[in-house]
């Protein structure tokens, strides 16, 4: 039988029951019935699947999971059991992955700029591989130097992703020996490079290019003496369809493995996919909590919106597939919103649905990344429960 899980992040609960994607309309009545709405779905069946595609289109390269996505305990156990690695950024990351059972040695710390407790707290666990792009950030990790590892952050700007990860972190290449050099200085240990080219990437040419800058700073640094590097961390950013569909997994990353087979020997290459593997898995279900007509529209007001589960919109960029329940072929120009008193708690204004009435359901679709992790209680009003649905594999079916 399918575990759900549902959790507050501070407690978890379970009972037995099953669904296979995309899941019926009664199915989801159920589900509202007995956990309420709002109710964010988290399916562990997609998030393995997610996982074994990535792993497919870059073999030999080890996955580690970016938790900021979704930080879920049941999506951390799922992942673990697959033999996935992790990407933390912070000491309540570290917490989580404790929580699971996780390695300390399948783990690293990517972000690139630390308090001296989030370096302790991280080595306290068992973490060793760390992140930094300027002489400032190596200066901390001077105490600790006999214990942790360094991977330097480059910075590559990509001109087609909505989120450009390099615009606030990362050393540009041609600094990169200079800060090797000094690092050397200071006693650090630098075990190779890293980059983020940005999420939601369209195209993979600038992970190409990174790819290439890197080797040819590799082969200039070993040149140089500095023969201890022996890892690249190659980032996150693998793109997912929302309502716009975008280029499969398996072409976008066949020019990635073609740069990566001029990887000097002894190269280890590691990735930090988090929206990848997380979007795909969540379905947001919310209810109309009231209705009215304004300049020719309705307008739906639901109990959740972008100061909860559609919080991406705003803070991730993304568009979301959303449609709901009620099946009437008459549709009319709407206006969905949210719960807040806030006029910015609009989710949709551009959307044709059947007129709906108070307790009727709205679905929003690939809702896995950056929703509930950056949802709020603003208003005082309670964020979406998290049910994660499939969480042992053998709740796997076909058809």
């Amino acid at each position: 039988m399918t575990k759900f899980v549902a959790s507050n992040r501070t407690r978890d609960t379970q009972t037995t029951e099953r669904m296979v994607a995309p899941y019926t309309p009664l199915e989801l009545e159920s589900l509202v019935a007995r956990y309420g709405s709002p109710l964010m779905i988290i399916d562990c069946d997609i998030i393995r699947a997610q996982y074994r595609a990535l792993q497919a289109a870059l073999p030999g390269v080890d996955l580690h999971y970016a938790l900021k996505p979704l930080p879920e305990l049941a999506v951390v156990k799922t992942l673990k059991d697959l033999g996935c690695f992790f990407d933390l950024a912070s000491s309540g990351e570290v917490e989580l992955v404790r929580r699971a059972g996780v390695a300390p040695e399948r783990c690293i710390h990517t972000h690139p700029i630390k308090t001296d407790s989030d370096i302790r707290d991280a080595m306290r666990f068992g973490v060793r591989t760390f992140v930094a792009d300027n002489v400032a950030e190596l200066g901390k990790f001077v105490r600790h130097r006999k214990r942790c590892d360094i991977l330097l952050r480059i910075s590559f700007r990509a001109e087609d992703t909505p989120v450009d990860l390099s615009k606030k972190f990362g050393c540009e290449p041609q600094a990169a020996l200079t800060l090797l050099d000094t690092a050397k200085r200071l006693g650090l240990r630098v075990v190779g490079f890293s980059f983020h080219v940005g999420s939601q990437t369209a195209t993979p040419g600038t992970y190409v290019r990174a790819i290439e800058t890197c080797i040819d700073l590799i082969d200039r640094a070993r040149a140089a003496g500095h023969l201890g590097l022996a890892l690249l961390d190659i980032g996150g950013g693998f793109p997912v369809s929302y309502r716009e569909p975008m280029m499969d997994i398996e072409s976008f990353c066949v020019p990635i493995r073609a740069a990566l087979s001029a990887m000097p020997k002894g190269i280890r290459v590691i990735a930090e996919p988090g929206r990848f593997i997380a979007a795909p898995s969540g379905t947001c279900v919310s209810s109309v909590v009231g209705r009215a007509e304004r300049g020719g529209r309705w307008w739906f007001y639901l109990d959740d919106g972008v100061y909860g589960s559609f919080s991406g919109q705003i803070y991730d960029h993304a568009i979301y597939p959303i449609d709901c329940l009620k099946t009437d072929s008459v549709r009319v120009p709407a206006v969905l919103a949210g719960p807040t008193c806030d006029s910015i708690d609009v989710i949709d204004e551009t959307i044709e649905l059947p007129l709906l009435e108070a307790g009727d359901l709205v679905v929003g679709r690939v809702m896995g990344a950056y929703n509930s992790a950056s949802a709020t209680d603003f208003n005082f009003i309670p964020r979406a429960r998290v049910l994660a649905i499939n969480v042992t594999a053998d709740a796997v079916t076909a058809s």
